[in-house]
């Protein structure tokens, strides 16, 4: 399944739909784009996954969860400037020929993420 993301909106209980992300790879501090994409309905990729497994390689990569856009896109009323803006995950694929799942939990005050399955 290589690599897929998933993002829920803690403060109104539903998926992420409509906020955007970027995903990197990384190498020490240098970041390229790979690719820009928008969550559908499901706080997916509607495209399916990121890398499927004979794409997937090992190393460092960033995914980049524009939080501020979305809440501010949703009517709630943030501080100036807000608590959380750009959300970045760096993390890292140690065996590519395994599935790995980036899930991001999220309000505007707080974030949770894991290896999800």
């Amino acid at each position: 399944m290589g690599l897929s993301t998933h993002v829920l909106d803690t403060m109104h209980g539903r998926p992420a739909a409509g906020m955007a992300v970027e995903l990197y790879t990384t190498s020490g501090d240098q970041a390229t784009l790979v690719r820009r994409f928008t969550l559908n309905a499901d706080g997916r990729n509607p495209d399916g996954p990121l890398y499927d497994n004979a794409s997937l390689k090992k190393g460092t990569y960033r995914l980049v969860f524009e939080v501020k856009a979305y809440f501010a896109a949703r009517g709630v009323d943030l501080p100036d400037p807000p608590f959380l803006d750009r959300v970045a995950l760096d993390f890292g694929v140690a065996h590519a020929d395994q599935h790995y799942h980036v899930p991001l939990l999220v309000s505007p005050w707080s974030y949770a993420t894991y290896r999800g399955s």
